[in-house]
């Protein structure tokens, strides 16, 4: 059973982390023989909330569960890490502006990727789930220089499982079934959901969605609106964020660094974009297809993009890149 990896959860007396802290712990992310040690980050009025998750996960009595190490203190929670999911983030409050919201994060952020620089192994691969998840990602990522920009993505895995499950719906077929749906640019409501590409198994064949579906105006239309808004949707029934989903996208995103893809199918993240080959800018956290081996990603290559797509890609790039505009201006003076 080799070496426990060092796995750092921040925000870890949330909702989210609530759900995600056991399946990473039973074994469903880093597989059934790799030890772990657990580091639970909160801010510090959390702390008494954080020692009852942290019985919880004593009384699990999890075999590969070697320590868990709750802590409110940045030079305790990121020292020699193999990955860190960074859930905590500030939320968007009642009145609140987006712009506000990133004042806020920008500060996490950057504290953050500073202590990442500082106390992490220069291999550690980062997944940032907080909103908004793309730029706080850019952040981290520029606030921590030695740690490769490669080894930092953030969640889009969620809104690509929204995706892969509406189409399965539509067609009653199962999740599984459907594959290579692709999640482009912001995780907002500009991102866009993709299936040009995507192919649906019916009846043992293996047919492209739009040939399946034969409702294109239902593709482009209520099909899109409906991934790019769930999120709120799920609030406004649930009253809550969509915290068990995010969790099960959160396992699916890391285990897919850890293990690699399926041979013949590719995932959505959001990555760096630099010498990407579909006219996204430069320097930008933005999501895009990719293969993942060896703990490396690639993008996907030579998918040609329709004029449709092409507008929908600049659309949620322009977005992008009046976010990250606004989080620089602020990180010169966090």
């Amino acid at each position: 059973q080799g070496e426990p990896i060092r796995v750092l959860v921040t925000g870890a007396a949330g909702q989210i982390a609530y759900s995600l802290l056991y399946s990473i712990a039973k074994g469903d992310v880093f597989g059934k023989e790799q030890p772990l040690v657990l580091v639970l980050l909160d801010i510090t009025p959390m702390m008494t909330v954080l020692e009852g998750v942290v019985m919880e996960l004593q009384d699990c009595a999890l075999p590969l569960l070697r320590e868990v190490i709750p802590t409110d203190k940045e030079e305790v929670a990121f020292k020699d890490l193999d990955i860190a999911i960074l859930v905590g983030s500030m939320p968007r409050r009642e009145g609140m502006e987006r712009k506000d919201l990133l004042k806020a994060n920008v500060k996490i952020f950057k504290s953050q990727g500073a202590a990442l620089d500082k106390y992490a192994k220069k291999t550690v691969k980062v997944v940032v789930v907080g909103n908004p998840a793309n730029t706080n990602c850019l952040i981290a990522s520029k606030s921590a220089p030695s740690i490769p920009k490669e080894n930092f993505s953030c969640l889009t895995r969620l809104d690509h499982n929204r995706a892969k499950s509406q189409i399965a719906l539509k067609l009653g077929v199962t999740a599984n079934d459907v594959k290579n749906v692709i999640i482009w640019g912001n995780h907002s409501s500009t991102q866009y959901p993709d299936v040009n590409h995507a192919k649906v198994n019916v009846k043992g064949k293996e047919v492209g969605v739009y040939e399946a579906i034969k409702d294109d105006s239902w593709l482009k239309g209520d099909f899109i609106l409906t991934v790019q808004q769930r999120g709120a949707a799920v609030i406004k029934a649930r009253k809550l964020s969509s915290a068990m989903s995010a969790a099960k996208a959160i396992c699916d995103h890391v285990r897919d660094i850890w293990f690699g893809t399926p041979a013949g199918e590719f995932v959505s993240m959001g990555v760096i974009s630099d010498g990407n080959s579909y006219g996204v800018p430069e320097d930008l956290i933005y999501s895009f297809p990719v293969v993942i081996k060896d703990k490396t990603w690639k993008f996907v290559e030579g998918l040609p993009i329709n004029d449709f797509s092409r507008e929908k890609m600049d659309l949620t790039a322009k977005e992008l890149t009046e976010e990250k505009e606004t989080a620089v201006e602020f990180l010169s003076s966090a």
